[in-house]
């Protein structure tokens, strides 16, 4: 797959009030803004956004075009990607999944080719360059990647290779335990901006596992805990999948008193007593838990 071409960039004479966007979900910077932005922002040049398509196991979104600039989120093989700009190696744009804007090589990407209609379930999933389980692999898929396939047998013809049906499944069938989900990458390690590919964050944990269950949440903790679910009551019981909101921090509770979360204190993805979390915040903070919301019935 080719790399895509750089966006055609427009200029345009605006009047009127200019708002202030959220910059990690809005592609807006000095020089150059996303186009469907134009009635929004005041920007030198706008460009239309080109969209490509991760073709690699996994890629960090970074917050400036450098391998040593902070990575804020991660794209999976398979996920789209809207490039605004592209310059030096480096495309800038936002991830077609949820809105997340950053930096990623150019290299990365290929043309968008078919709609994906699997993903992977499982922790992670091999790629072997033939329908056998004894053939090389030729690549490892973190959870969540997709891609276009056909049945053949016990596998699953891909693009670039043969994925066992039982790492992956269709799209359309979403799953019911987002629990489950996330308990599947139990020991994977804390990375801060992962989604999965090496490693995962808290709230890249709580994306992943919901993705795979049909559901869209942003990407960031605070995003998170304003966009989904209802507030449970005082009082009330925790219940599986209840999410709790800590300063800068999110977990899934796997009963009313276990919460599964990916953290920097033991650097992994672990379960663990929700009072053992707030114990370890409460010196730190006045108010550990900031939130508690229910988003399944």
């Amino acid at each position: 797959m080719g790399t895509p071409a750089a966006p055609r960039a427009e200029r345009f004479r605006l009047t009127g009030p200019s708002v202030r966007l959220d910059p990690r979900i809005y592609a807006v910077r000095k020089d150059i803004a996303d186009i469907a932005l134009a009635d929004r922002v005041f920007a030198p040049h706008y460009a239309e956004a080109e969209q490509a398509r991760v073709a690699v196991p996994s890629v960090a979104l970074r917050e400036g075009p450098s391998d040593d600039a902070r990575a804020v989120s991660q794209l999976l093989f398979g996920e789209g990607f809207a490039v605004i700009d592209s310059e030096g190696g480096w495309a800038w744009g936002y991830g077609l999944h949820d809105h997340y804007v950053g930096y990623l090589p150019a290299a990365v990407l290929g043309d968008m080719g078919a709609e994906p209609d699997h993903v992977v379930r499982a922790a992670s999933a091999l790629v072997f360059a033939d329908a056998d389980i004894k053939s090389p692999v030729v690549a490892t898929l973190p959870m969540g990647s997709r891609f276009a396939a056909t049945a053949e047998g016990a596998f699953l013809r891909a693009e670039n290779g043969f994925i066992h049906s039982r790492h992956a499944g269709a799209v359309a069938a979403a799953e019911q335990d987002v629990v489950a989900v996330a308990e599947r990458l139990l020991g994977q390690p804390y990375r801060w901006g992962g989604r999965g590919g090496d490693g995962v964050d808290c709230s890249g944990l709580v994306q992943t596992a919901f993705a795979l269950c049909g559901l869209a949440v942003p990407r960031d903790t605070d995003q998170q805990a304003e966009a989904i679910g209802e507030e449970i009551a005082d009082g009330a019981a925790l219940r599986r999948g209840d999410l709790i909101f800590f300063p800068g921090h999110v977990g899934l509770m796997a009963d009313g008193e276990t919460l599964v979360h990916a953290n920097a204190h033991w650097m992994a993805v672990v379960r663990e007593p929700l009072a053992d979390v707030v114990a370890r915040l409460q010196p730190e903070h006045e108010k550990p838990v900031l939130s508690r919301r229910r988003v399944l019935p």
